[in-house]
């Protein structure tokens, strides 16, 4: 039995399989790999769950279905690493169960140690990244990443044979397309396994990309396919072995519904994210696997939460919400206030496939006639929204996740070129909550204010708490230009005021370009915005519990100077600029300037996030350093 892994791991057989030996797979060998594939399979559905059991999360899908194809690479890389280049390159991060579960056959982790899969600071996060995890050969990126660098690891070993792991989502990005040609225009040897399992986030390819084939996509960019049904081990070997043994690039197109044989989870999106632990007892216990189930039933699963969650200084008894999911009800009522006719006309919302992320579901359920479900293709879809929006009478409603902003900015430059109205919505903003670790944070937002000062309109916004969000969304809604919303995955308390009332709902009103005076003071100023502003809060109550008269201002409007608000706070001792942004892209690099511009000069310093992800959700923030007590330190070696 496997030491502290309720499934054995010792009946896994390394096995060596020669494609340029075998026409056909072995019986013994093929014993062996399927047996191989079922205890892989088995694995990723144990330790993955632990991460939905925790409330971490953990992307079982993708990696369960490939276990195939993964078993017959290592059969090859096992026979002939001197053909290979041996790294399982993957272009689809949420397959990131692979890697980790290679790298505890290969020995660098434990097996024991997956149970703690995508838990905070255990190097097990939401995507493979270098320098995280023992054992890991490449950072993934997000979708449409990966092939393009292959392409380069391709020119760079001549005389091996590269391969890379793709999928139906990951082909709908522009950049594969780009590297489908280069690998047939350079005769690449790189070699693509896609996944085609027709399910993404939202919902099923063929559904809401009509004419989308990956197989017909890839030839006509000029690369050879061969497709072939994905869970028929010999079928896979053959077009397997038949890429190997062409020189060149070839795509290998294996067909299988998600999670084959998961009851309850096979050919739907359930798939896509962690299995639901039920489900996974379901499956567990039909294999015998008593301890495992007893294991994800046990306290041990249970999540760690933020210690300091409740208890934060002017938020504590607030409210809790979801600003990503309010921006769709935000939206919603504005809608419903339009005739059926006037809302046809006046309104298109594109999806990039996050609907149930970002907000925009409910607009999907609600007004299905001016919802565009589409796919995983930022770009093209931010440039339909803003096509749509050329008209000044009409606006568009574009959103993915913040990551994404960065993938968009030269189409925003052609929306204002086109004078085009695009309301954006950015969620999944700065680094709370990001199980998806790095390549998911959101951190350069202000990437999207990149337009000249002549005519520019382009407005940021990151309200503080829901009731906020709710007020910024009616506002801007009808604002002409580009309106970049911000929200954080993360749910986040109601800010209050000095007599403990919630001060965005009830009675306020947001104006945009206006700063929030959230409390008064006169030593010095934090100024802050979206998930740091609550944290913030905190260290100010307490430094005016110490009889530190220390003030704090809410800078929703990410992008324009509150000219009022810098006379109140610039003549005072200190400001210093709190943000879940990158320190070296946010609003701190131009505070001090604005500043410095109006004749102000007090002390001035910036926290924002520098450093690569810790995994986890909430542990984010103290490895960033803007946590409450950091924050309270650092105003007071200010003071």
């Amino acid at each position: 039995m496997t030491e502290g892994f309720e499934i054995d791991m010792s009946k896994f057989k390394e096995v060596k399989l020669d494609p340029w030996q075998h026409e056909s797979i072995p019986a013994d060998i093929k014993a062996d790999i399927l047996a191989n594939i079922e205890l892989c399979r088995d694995a990723v559905i144990f330790f993955t769950a632990c991460g939905s059991a925790s409330g971490y999360g953990g992307h079982t899908g993708g990696a369960f279905d490939t276990m195939p194809e993964v078993m017959l690479l290592r059969s090859f890389f096992n026979a002939r690493p001197d053909k290979f280049v041996p790294i399982y390159f993957d272009e689809a991060g949420h397959r990131v169960a692979t890697q980790y579960l290679l790298s505890a056959l290969d020995g660098h982790v434990t097996f024991a140690h997956l149970k703690k899969y995508r838990v905070g600071h255990a190097g097990l996060p939401g995507h493979p990244e270098l320098h995280c995890t023992p054992g890991v050969k490449f950072s993934s990126g997000r979708l449409g990443q990966m092939w393009p660098m292959v392409n380069g690891v391709g020119m760079a070993n001549p005389d091996k044979i590269v391969w890379c792991l793709a999928s139906d989502g990951a082909q709908q990005e522009g950049n594969d397309a780009e590297a489908a040609r280069l690998a047939a225009a350079r005769d690449i040897n790189v070699k693509l396994i896609v996944d085609d399992n027709n399910v993404t986030i939202a919902g099923h390819p063929q559904d809401y990309l009509k004419g989308y084939n990956v197989e017909k996509t890839l030839e006509g960019h000029g690369m050879t396919c061969a497709v072939c049904d994905g869970e028929d081990l010999d079928a896979l070997y053959k077009a397997m072995r038949a890429a190997v043994l062409k020189d060149g690039p070839v795509a290998v197109v294996a067909k299988r519904k998600m999670c084959p044989g998961v009851e309850g989870v096979e050919g739907t999106c359930h798939g896509h994210d962690a299995i639901a632990v039920a489900k996974a007892i379901t499956y567990l216990e039909k294999k015998g696997y008593k301890e495992a189930v007893q294991w994800l039933q046990g306290p041990a699963t249970k999540a760690e939460k933020d210690p300091r969650a409740g208890t934060y200084m002017g938020t504590q008894g607030s409210s809790v919400g979801a600003n990503r999911a309010e921006f769709g009800n935000a939206v919603c009522k504005i809608l419903a206030a339009m005739s059926p006719e006037e809302r046809k006309q006046k309104v298109m919302c594109i999806d990039s496939d996050l609907e149930g992320s970002t907000g925009l579901k409910v607009i999907h359920q609600q007004f299905p006639d001016i919802f565009v479900q589409s796919g995983i293709m930022e770009r093209g879809n931010f440039q339909a929204a803003a096509g749509f929006g050329m008209d000044k009478s009409k606006q568009a409603i574009f959103s993915t996740f913040a990551a994404f902003l960065e993938m968009c900015v030269s189409e925003m430059t052609m929306a204002r070129l086109n004078h085009s109205n695009v309301l954006c919505h950015f969620s999944h903003s700065g680094v709370d909550d990001m199980a998806d670790n790095s390549c998911h944070y959101g951190l350069n937002n202000f990437f999207a204010d990149n337009g000249l000062d002549e005519h520019e309109t382009t407005r940021l916004y990151f309200p503080a708490d829901y009731h906020q969000l709710l007020k910024v969304v009616p506002a801007v809604f009808w604002d002409h230009g580009i309106r970049c919303i911000f929200t954080t995955r993360s749910k986040l308390p109601a800010i209050q005021d000095e007599q403990g009332k919630e001060m965005f709902g009830e009675g306020y009103t947001f104006v945009p370009g206006k700063d929030d005076v959230i409390r008064k003071g006169t030593k010095g100023y934090i100024v802050s915005y979206g998930d740091s502003l609550y944290r913030s809060l905190d260290a100010v109550e307490r430094l005016r519990a110490e009889g530190v008269d220390v003030g704090l201002i809410n800078k929703c409007t990410l992008n324009v100077v509150d000219d009022e608000c810098m006379q109140l706070i610039g003549k005072t001792g200190f400001v210093l600029v709190v943000e879940p942004l990158n320190r070296k892209t946010g609003l701190g690099v131009r505070f001090g300037t604005w500043l410095l511009e109006r004749g102000l000069s007090p002390k001035y310093g910036y926290i924002g996030s520098t450093r690569e992800g810790c995994g986890g959700l909430w542990e984010h923030a103290y490895h960033q350093g803007y946590d409450a007590d950091s924050i309270l330190a650092k105003a007071k070696s200010m003071i």
